[in-house]
């Protein structure tokens, strides 16, 4: 149907029309009858809505994006202490002590037998057990020092006795070019025992150059008549002490001689790390715990001008 009337069309139209009547009062407003349509229109309306708003907040439940899983809290952490085995049970280090400095990797050994780390240099420990001594062949087979046993105390009675080779090997290894160093094998029992074994020493020394240390040896001895058995790692460690403290005060080097079992279990090396700790473990490379300067690898060695077995060592300081 046409919407639009034609000028004439739409005067007729206004013509029949009865006349509009101004200002005539509004028709009355009549309440809606109970159940009415409109406020059934109203109802459905509110429905919608309320479904509407549903539909969102259930599509929000659906589409927001699951919340990480909480991590439980870890349980207070609790440091184990630190251990290290030897002989089978478990030993606490030190406080204080300087550990082993030493790359295990870094220990070569040759056909020969030799050990060999970068910048030490090879030396032997000898005594009146290994008899007369080629010393220009040991200085030719890539010996570069030798360390002496001066003399040793009785482990019954306690005296002191030079060892009988002590005075030919120190001339011929002091002339064959060595750098030359000793050892006094102890049984003090005391601290001044210890100091009266130092003086020996001195004194056995007195007029030759000694450029490596001076070193005190004690071991046990596996003999009932031993005056040694019994002593406490407090008073062995003592006398160490007074032996080094004695040579040091002369102008030498002291050391301390000593194998595992004696370093773990009697000494307290932490009141000996001002002297030097020469450690003697028979392996291809040094196992020991703590810090130590020499190292004697093995009493079965082979050496130019020596016949039989030799103690060989290496100076790694």
């Amino acid at each position: 149907m046409n919407e639009y009337l034609s000028e004439q069309e739409g005067q007729e139209e206004l013509e029949r029309q009865p006349p509009r009547r101004l200002a005539s009062p509004p028709p009355r407003r009549q309440q809606p009858r109970e159940g009415g349509g409109s406020g059934l229109s109203k109802l459905s309306l509110a429905i919608s809505i309320l479904a509407l708003a549903l539909s969102c907040a259930a599509l929000f439940l659906v589409l927001r994006p699951e919340p990480e899983p909480e991590e439980p809290p870890a349980p207070p952490s609790v440091e184990e202490p630190v251990t290290f085995r030897f002989g089978g049970q478990d030993m606490t280090p030190l406080e204080g002590m300087p550990l082993n400095p030493y790359d295990r990797t870094a220990f070569t050994l040759d056909s020969r037998g030799r050990v060999s780390y970068e910048g030490a240099k090879t030396g032997i420990d000898v005594s009146a057990y290994q008899q007369e001594i080629d010393w220009p062949a040991v200085a030719a087979d890539g010996i570069s020092f030798a360390i002496l046993r001066l003399g040793y105390r009785g482990y019954t009675e306690g005296g002191l006795f030079l060892d009988r080779t002590f005075e030919q090997n120190l001339q011929g290894a002091l002339d064959a070019g060595l750098e030359v160093g000793v050892y006094f094998f102890s049984q003090a029992v005391t601290p001044e025992e210890a100091k009266e074994e130092a003086a020996y020493v001195l004194d056995a020394l007195e007029g030759y150059e000694i450029t490596y240390p001076v070193a005190f040896d004690w071991e046990p001895i596996s003999d009932d008549g031993a005056r040694t058995n019994g002593l406490d790692g407090e008073t062995l460690t003592r006398c160490a002490a007074a032996f080094c403290g004695k040579i040091g005060e002369a102008g030498l080097r002291p050391a301390v001689y000593f194998n595992q079992s004696i370093g773990y279990l009697r000494y307290d090396l932490r009141e000996l790390t001002e002297y030097d700790l020469w450690l003697a473990e028979y392996d291809s490379k040094p196992d020991f715990y703590y810090h130590f300067d020499l190292w004697q690898y093995t009493h079965t060695g082979r050496v130019a001008g020596i016949q039989g077995d030799v103690d060989l060592d290496l100076d790694l300081r």
